[in-house]
């Protein structure tokens, strides 16, 4: 369904942020590979999360919500899948999964929808291929066949690029292995799988720049309390800031530093954001932010930072749209193997609502203006989440509604966005022409 999203008058309430989906993805991986009970609070409910879920059962776990919203997670020996998993639009569980079913003695195949079936996964298969699994892909991308390995050696492998998702496969992988997987980091990215398996019980340790992990660890189920998503919260807490009139509240969002680059980016550029309640569940720091309009100004963000808040590109092209001075992002090549080419999305959703934006390589240069961008450009989202509520977010507060093609693909990673948004002010709606 198309959606058009109008100027408002102001955001103002509490805002609910889901539950945070790379930390909602490893519970539920975890808790299917943990002995007894895991016990998940706060679990994201979008698509993506469910179709992790599905296919821990399809692997032989046993995974139930309760009527009271807690999920429960029992682990059993995993077995070969009846048929393929379909894991719709899951980047992230797709590429973990195949990690972790690469050092099972069975055949697993996954499939996806056509964004996810874009996505390169060479990335995972060079690497897990070293542990004895032989990887069949289509051309380097899904539908791929996993046909595991029942004696998984363990490997030494150096990050060519900061990848969450590429180590996690490795450590995963590394769990039924005889002896120490280790993988090199040279630059930090988000450790959701390191703190969470250590909480588990792997025997897990940090030496420098590489993560070591020692297989066969029994790991033992846990309650699990997921914080909100930052990722999902950068949403409203861009749209309060960029919206006169705003202040919004959003609990429990989770604070790991290293997923947390766009606090500190908005920060810079003059964000006005108060942190109450600092606190850490199930290993990781979260706090209460109390978010108001602010005048936001340019700024530079270096490559380094791109790790830290890859996925938040998007919606901070749209704050820095509506600062004063210009802002250059760089080292953004990793947006271009995303949901879809967000690098060429941003570009083009910008200058399609009035925003004066230019590439300069793997850069992007955004030059803000004294007036709101005049908005009344059409969105084409191709699927991709993360460009839908960006654009919803600039219509808020643009001159003229921002037009999205299609807000179907909102529903992988926070469920009711438009819903919520409108109840604390916003003005967005179905679009006929």
């Amino acid at each position: 369904m198309k959606k058009i999203s109008n100027p408002c008058n102001g955001l103002k309430g509490i805002f609910p942020v889901p539950g945070d989906k790379s930390v909602s993805h490893r519970a539920l991986m975890l808790g299917a590979l943990a002995r007894g009970r895991t016990e998940i609070r706060g679990l994201l409910e979008g698509e993506d999360v469910l179709r992790t879920a599905d296919a821990m059962r399809a692997l032989g776990a046993f995974v139930e919500k309760r009527a009271d919203g807690v999920w429960i997670v029992e682990g059993r020996p995993l077995r070969e899948p009846a048929g393929p998993l379909y894991m719709g639009n899951a980047g992230t569980g797709t590429r973990l999964l195949a990690g972790l079913v690469s050092s099972y003695p069975f055949k697993t195949t996954f499939t996806g929808d056509p964004s996810l079936s874009s996505r390169p996964m060479k990335r995972i298969t060079e690497p897990l291929s070293l542990n004895g699994a032989v990887f069949e892909t289509t051309g380097g991308k899904l539908p791929m066949t996993v046909f595991g390995t029942g004696a998984a050696k363990p490997i030494r492998y150096r990050l060519p690029v900061a990848s969450a998702q590429v180590k996690s496969a490795i450590l995963l992988a590394g769990l039924n292995a005889d002896g120490e997987t280790v993988v090199e980091e040279p630059v930090p990215c988000r450790d959701h799988t390191e703190r969470m398996l250590k909480a588990f019980g792997a025997d897990i340790r940090r030496d420098g720049e590489s993560i070591v992990l020692r297989g066969k660890a029994v790991l033992t189920g846990q309650s699990v309390d997921v914080p909100a998503d930052i990722s999902s919260a950068a949403f409203p807490i861009v749209a309060a800031l960029i919206t006169p009139d705003s202040e919004l509240v959003l609990k429990n969002v989770g604070l790991n530093p290293l997923r947390a680059g766009i606090l500190d980016v908005l920060a810079e550029m003059g964000a006005r954001i108060v942190y109450e309640n600092r606190r850490e569940i199930s290993g990781e720091p979260v706090a209460d932010l109390r978010v108001f309009s602010s005048e936001l100004r340019g700024v530079s963000v270096p490559a380094d930072k791109a790790p830290s808040m890859i996925d938040e590109y998007p919606i901070l092209a749209v704050a820095a749209a509506f600062a004063k001075g210009e802002s250059r992002f760089d080292g953004l090549a990793e947006l271009r193997v995303k949901e879809s080419d967000r690098f060429e999305a941003i570009l083009r959703g910008l200058s399609a609502n009035g925003a004066a934006v230019e590439a300069d390589g793997d850069s992007l240069i955004i030059k803000g203006c004294e007036k709101k961008p005049c908005g009344g450009g059409v969105i084409r989202a191709k699927l991709d989440h993360r460009i839908a509520m960006s654009f919803m977010v600039m219509g808020t507060a643009s001159q003229n509604g921002v037009v999205i093609d299609d807000d179907e693909s909102v529903s992988t990673s926070f469920p009711d966005f438009a819903a919520l948004m409108n109840e604390r002010g916003a003005n967005i709606h179905d679009y006929r022409d």
